[in-house]
């Protein structure tokens, strides 16, 4: 049998995460087809060709899949799912919506989130807020799966595999797009960059973020925060790393007045290499830190931005 991989993409702009998620597939066996919906993604589908281990890539181009809603998306993918064995996306909001309906049109449970494949039938998933590690096993005909793709490298380019446009159109009319309210950010996407610098509850107010400004200019770094600053006020709630937060898992992961919540660590112990800044010397995120500077973080910032 085959491997269908869905794309995730914004606005036509295609998102690390497929590649991630594609890595993650290729560990099955399968061989793997992309399917790729929206509008106006052509060049967007010759991109996902050109990934290492694609062999085809399914195109739905019509404004119908504009949008991506869950209800139209996971009626695509049921006409596609008697091919394949495995359905597989990545868990980003995208994903999150439509593979839960799409399991359930399917009848089967899906495996969420999986951080390790074993075999093409056993996976390894967090529970417990990343404290432990489940391998799961799936008797499912069809395996229906989301991947945490921080946990999976960028897949190497290849020739070009073949295009195919799909002409078959879904509309089941439950649900309509309204509107959309998105924070622009010259920045890099929290859960894409390379280098994140968050800050927590010692930075004591709102005003006090912009102590990581200059830093995140000069890293090219993207700006996150702890659940505690976020319920303080201090910044929206859509820079918080954590739980309930965003997975993130880059190259470097400066965090700042953080002491080390539990919660806080499922979403970042991932990252390549993590710095503390903390006047506590026995906050927990020292616990996981490559690198801790014990210092009041008022102090030392802007010595490190003056360094850079």
């Amino acid at each position: 049998m085959k491997t269908l991989v869905i794309a995730d993409h914004d606005n036509g702009i295609l998102k690390p995460e497929t590649s991630k998620t594609i890595n993650a597939a290729v560990k099955l066996g399968n061989a793997i087809d992309v399917l790729v919906l929206g509008e106006n993604i052509s060049e967007m589908a010759n991109q996902v060709a050109s990934i290492n281990g694609v062999a085809t890539v399914l195109v739905a181009d019509n404004a119908i899949y504009g949008h991506q809603l869950a209800e139209n998306t996971a009626d695509l993918v049921l006409s596609l799912a008697g091919d394949y064995s495995h359905i597989v996306a990545s868990a980003t909001t995208t994903g999150k919506n439509f593979m839960p309906r799409v399991a359930a049109l399917l009848d089967v449970a899906q495996i969420s989130e999986i951080i390790d494949v074993v075999d093409a039938e056993t996976f390894k998933r967090p529970i417990y807020a990343g404290n432990a590690i489940a391998t799961v096993k799936s008797l499912d005909s069809k395996k229906v799966i989301t991947v945490r793709a921080s946990s999976f490298d960028l897949q190497t380019e290849q020739a070009a595999a073949t295009v195919s446009a799909l002409d078959s159109t879904f509309d089941n009319h439950l649900s309509q797009f309204v509107s959309v309210e998105q924070t622009e950010s010259e920045r890099p996407e929290l859960t894409a960059a390379e280098v994140v610098i968050s800050g927590g509850r010692g930075m004591q107010n709102g005003e006090n973020f912009a102590l990581l400004n200059g830093i995140a200019d000069k890293l090219g770094a993207a700006i996150g925060a702890s659940r505690a600053a976020v319920d303080a006020g201090f910044v929206a709630n859509d820079m918080q790393v954590g739980q309930t937060g965003k997975i993130v898992a880059p190259n470097l992961y400066i965090a700042v007045g953080i002491s080390g919540a539990i919660q806080h660590l499922a979403g970042m112990k991932d990252s390549k290499v993590i710095v503390a800044i903390n006047k506590d010397p026995d906050a927990p995120i020292f616990q996981v830190a490559d690198y801790g500077l014990v210092a009041d973080l008022f102090e030392v910032l802007p010595q490190l931005e003056n360094a850079l």
